[in-house]
C-alpha cells in the first residue's frame, strides 16, 4: 500500500508554571488563535481549544509523522515566546516542563469537544488538580499523587 492513512486525535492539556492564572481574558482568544496557526504549521489541525487562567485543553488531529510530544513541544515554545513579546506577563512567565495527551476515537470527538467547549463551567466545581487526576486515574496512568502537577 502507498499511501498512509490515519486519524491521529489527541486530547492534550498543559498548564502554566505552578498554575499560575495569568492567562486572562484580554488575551484569550488571541492565544488561541495563535495556537491554531502554530499547529498548522505543523500540517496538524486544533479541533478545538479552551483554556481557563492556568491551563490550556485541545484537542488536535496531527499528522503521522509528528510525534505527540514534538507538535506540544512547538505549540508552547513558540507561544510562550509570542505571548512575552506580545503581552505585559510576570518575569519568568512559563508553561509547566510536562503535559498530559490522551488518544481519542472518532466516535468519542463529539463528547470530547463538548467537554472543553464546556471548561469555564467546569472549573467553578473542579479543580485543575482533580481533573487532572481524574484523567490519569481514568486512563490507567501511573503517577506520584504528590509530584503530578510538577
Amino acid at each position: 500500500m502507498g499511501h498512509t492513512f490515519a486519524n491521529n486525535l489527541y486530547h492534550i492539556i498543559f498548564s502554566t508554571k505552578d498554575r499560575c492564572g495569568i492567562i486572562e481574558d484580554r488575551f484569550r482568544n488571541e492565544t488561541h488563535r495563535y495556537l491554531c496557526g502554530i499547529a498548522q504549521s505543523q500540517e496538524s489541525v486544533i479541533l478545538v481549544i479552551n483554556s481557563v487562567s492556568d491551563h490550556i485543553h485541545l484537542l488536535a488531529k496531527i499528522k503521522p509523522a509528528l510525534a505527540v510530544s514534538d507538535f506540544v513541544g512547538k505549540l508552547k515554545a513558540n507561544s510562550s515566546r509570542w505571548l512575552k513579546e506580545r503581552f505585559d506577563l510576570p518575569l519568568g512567565y512559563q508553561w509547566q516542563n510536562g503535559f498530559s495527551s490522551f488518544t481519542v476515537s472518532e466516535s468519542s470527538v463529539n463528547r470530547v469537544r463538548q467537554y472543553i467547549e464546556n471548561q469555564q463551567e467546569h472549573h467553578k466545581i473542579v479543580s485543575f488538580a482533580d481533573e487532572l487526576k481524574s484523567f490519569l486515574e481514568r486512563h490507567g496512568i501511573d503517577y506520584d499523587p504528590q509530584h503530578y502537577l510538577d
